[in-house]
């Protein structure tokens, strides 16, 4: 079998580098959209038991996903309405804008009652049921009642073809009818309080999460809102829609990417200078630290299709534990001096970076079995950053790194990493390394005690604070629901469903009463059920079957002679069906709250309003058939919760394998030594974080666990490393140092981090880090140590 020569097998890898490199600039800039993902609903696990109710997530969200709401405010009515028409006309048409309607189109409101005309028997509001369900109904009163009532603003029925006013009423009770926005001066207008807010929406060209549309739409509101504001400075805009998150996430990730990218790179590249004290130290280092993190973007795109925000950053943290792998194979060409053989380097450093590769891959291995798509993306990202990092030392750098050092490493870090290593060693030995852990343990023992959990979903984002009021105001103003919560209501037919949505909405409407919820939104309150449109006609058969009751209940109210007639010879009009419903122009907005059939069943959805207790809306479902109530930020959370504890235990296996892995190594006696540092460094950090008021969530864990893999890379490294730099007292630990702080350079700056998720990680990797390069000399056996 031939045997691969050192250069030859440096070109095959670097061919092989090149090959990856070109796959991942057509990966990123050669499709034509950009696979970076920041649809944060993408970023998270499925968490409803049924199929369908992810479904209907994910529906929910598509509902309003390319739309645009903006509100225009001033206390001035004049302003308000010709800042929203103007606003209107400099956003139409532009870039990544597909439509932007801010005046309404000519219509006449009779087009909007007809098509209920033939169903006004079957429609009926509860409290109108109930007066026409009377042992003695009053018409007469009712017909005089209607005469009397004032001309609404909304959408209004005739006289003659609504004499009860029973259909106005029900058309009353519509979401289409509800808002508090109303047609003024061919404008969707409300007035609160001495403001006027005038609505306008705007549609996007595509998708939210589609950089080609979400950068020059972004442009367009800018240039809009500036020729507004300029025209109008006391007019204020509020905005809410999809796109304005996902760019604020992007906003935020690249702004983490620079701080992270750039910082860490510029202080690792001084570092390096600064120890090796030659450029081509640090050449080689970025050269390995690149190819590894190209690698990792290729093979994650090409697996998973896409970039999540959260793999973006962390990748751009990762820099710090991928030049580990080099930085320890140019320690030992620096510490070898003219003894330098490159070959022989690598045999040298190759047990070593094998071993703290396999456990820094167990950490990421476990992170991948969450089943959370970003963690795993994490997972996939580190783990081939890792393993080509680790191979481009074993298999380029010895090709590119032959010549001799000229200079050690710097004798100053050497003599400082020397000072600690002493007496951290021998503090470690027999019985005074008891008292020392037993002080430790005294001392981390409150922290632990002051340790709490937050598996909150809004602990993963943090969207900007004036965005997230507009929001709300925006929802309050125009009576729109979130869509986080809602009721999935199912049955074995289109009447069961429907029957089982009205028994859940006369729970509802009980909730209004008692001023414990706004409203909601569902199918019911546009189209009864068969059961409850036949009730409703029944009421009416008394009345309407009896011509003479009729005509004597108008004679009184004051209606002339015959006036009613075209209503009664109406009667009985037909029931409206789904099909009627569905075709209805003024239904199209709420299509998607009914999904029709899934599977065997069909299903609906209900919207609640004006309440954010999960607790009170998850009881007003209880007992009811067909119904679930659906939390997703809740069901989130709890899975948060859940896999923490899994996490808990996960990481208590990974330090039982490390542990086996490292008594194969060293043997029983000296295992614990060098678990030691990984171990307590965990249990202190957990301790710091207690003390910090920082409550332990799923993040938290999880960089426990690389606080793990990179703990036990530097006990790993520091033990290997000693015997072959005898000469140099201090050089073994002060390569180990040297890794840490490019780590602390890196993953330590994700605790700058815009996203709370990588916030939190980051700290625990800044404290974990931290104290397990402190620790590390405990690992050294005693006669080292001495």
């Amino acid at each position: 079998m031939m045997r691969l020569t050192p250069g030859l097998r440096a070109s095959l890898f670097g061919l092989g580098a090149l090959v990856l490199t070109l796959l991942g600039a057509w990966l990123l800039f050669g499709r034509g959209t950009s696979p970076l993902q920041t649809d944060l609903l993408a970023m998270l696990p499925p968490t409803e038991r049924q199929p369908v109710a992810e479904e209907a997530v994910e529906r929910l969200s598509r509902a309003s996903g390319d739309r645009l709401v903006f509100l225009l405010a001033s206390k001035n009515d004049d302003d308000a309405k010709d800042a929203a028409r103007t606003f209107g006309a400099a956003l139409a048409g532009k870039p990544g804008i597909a439509s932007a309607i801010a005046e309404l189109p000519p219509f006449d409101l009779d087009q909007l009652t007809t098509p209920f005309l033939p169903f006004r028997f079957h429609l009926l509001t509860a409290a109108d049921r109930a007066l026409w369900q009377a042992p003695s109904p009053d018409v007469a009163g009712m017909l005089t009642r209607r005469l009397n009532e004032p001309f609404g603003a909304g959408i209004g029925t005739r006289l003659t073809d609504d004499p009860f006013g029973t259909l106005q009423h029900w058309l009353n009770t519509q979401p289409f009818n509800r808002s508090t926005l109303i047609p003024e001066d061919d404008l969707l207008t409300a007035h609160r309080g001495d403001t006027t807010y005038v609505m306008v929406i705007a549609t996007l060209a595509g998708s939210s999460y589609d950089d080609q549309i979400q950068r020059p739409a972004l442009a367009s509101v800018e240039a809009a809102t500036h020729t507004v504001t300029a025209a109008h400075p006391d007019v204020h805009i509020l905005r809410t829609g999809t796109m304005f998150y996902a760019a604020a996430a992007r906003a935020g990730a690249e702004r983490d990417v620079h701080v992270v990218g750039i910082a860490s790179t510029v202080g690792i590249a001084l570092l390096l200078i600064g120890v090796f004290r030659s450029p081509r130290p640090l050449l080689l280092a970025f050269l390995s630290t690149a190819i590894g993190v190209i690698a990792a973007i290729t093979i994650t795109i090409a697996i998973f299709g896409q970039l999540h925000l959260l793999t973006l950053v962390f990748g751009a943290a990762l820099l710090g534990e991928a030049v580990d792998y080099s930085i320890q194979y140019l320690c030992a060409r620096a510490n070898a001096a003219q003894a330098w053989n490159a070959e022989a380097g690598v045999r040298q450093v190759r047990p070593a970076l094998l071993l703290a590769l396999a456990t820094s891959l167990l950490g990421y291995a476990l992170l991948g079995m969450v089943p959370f798509p970003a963690l795993r993306q994490m997972a996939c990202f580190a783990i081939v950053g890792m393993l080509v990092a680790c191979f481009s030392v074993l298999w380029l750098l010895p090709a590119l790194a032959r010549p001799a050092a000229r200079r050690p490493v710097s004798p100053a870090l050497s003599r400082i990493a020397l000072s600690w290593q002493r007496p951290v060693s021998t503090l470690a030995q027999a019985r005074r390394g008891l008292v020392v852990l037993g002080v430790l343990v005294v001392a981390a023992a409150p922290g632990w005690c002051l340790l709490d959990h937050d598996d909150d979903i809004h602990l993963l984002i943090s969207p900007p604070a004036v965005l997230e009021q507009d929001t709300r105001d925006i929802a309050s103003i125009a009576g729109m629901g979130t869509g986080s919560q809602f009721y999935l209501v199912q049955g074995d037919t289109v009447e069961q469903t429907l029957q089982h949505e009205e028994a859940l909405t006369a729970r509802l409407q009980a909730m209004i009463e008692a001023k414990q919820l706004d409203a909601w939104t569902g199918v019911t309150t546009m189209l009864p059920s068969a059961q409850r449109q036949q009730s409703n006609r029944d009421a009416f058969a008394r009345v309407l079957e009896n011509r003479s009751v009729l005509a004597d209940a108008a004679e009184k109210a004051g209606f002339r002679a015959g006036a009613l007639d075209a209503f009664a010879n109406a009667w009985p009009g037909r029931p409206m069906t789904l099909d009627d419903w569905m075709a209805m122009p003024v239904s199209m907005p709420f299509h998607y709250l009914w999904m029709g059939q899934r599977g065997h069943a069909f299903a609906s959805i209900v919207l609640p309003q004006g309440q954010d207790d999960s607790a009170q809306l998850a009881a007003a479902a209880d007992g009811l058939p067909g119904i679930t109530f659906v939390d997703k930020p809740a069901s989130v959370s709890a899975l948060f919760g859940r896999y923490r504890g899994y996490a808990d235990v996960w990481l208590g296996a990974a330090l039982l394998l490390v542990g086996v892995a490292f008594a194969w190594r060293y043997g029983l006696r000296a295992a614990p030594r060098v678990l030691a540092p990984p171990l307590l460094g965990i249990g202190l950090t957990l301790a710091a974080l207690g003390y910090l008021g920082q409550p332990l969530t799923l993040f938290h864990v999880m960089a426990l666990m690389l606080v793990l893999g990179v703990g036990a890379n530097y006990a790993v490294f520091l033990r290997e490393g000693e015997p072959h730099t005898a000469q140099r007292p201090g050089a073994a630990y002060a390569g180990v140092l040297l890794s840490a702080i490019t780590a602390l350079l890196s993953f330590g700056l994700l605790a700058l981090s815009t996203m709370p998720a990588l916030r939190h990680f980051g700290t625990t990797l800044l404290l974990g880090i931290g104290f397990t390069v402190l620790l590390a000399p405990v690992s050294l056996p005693r006669e080292t140590s001495r």
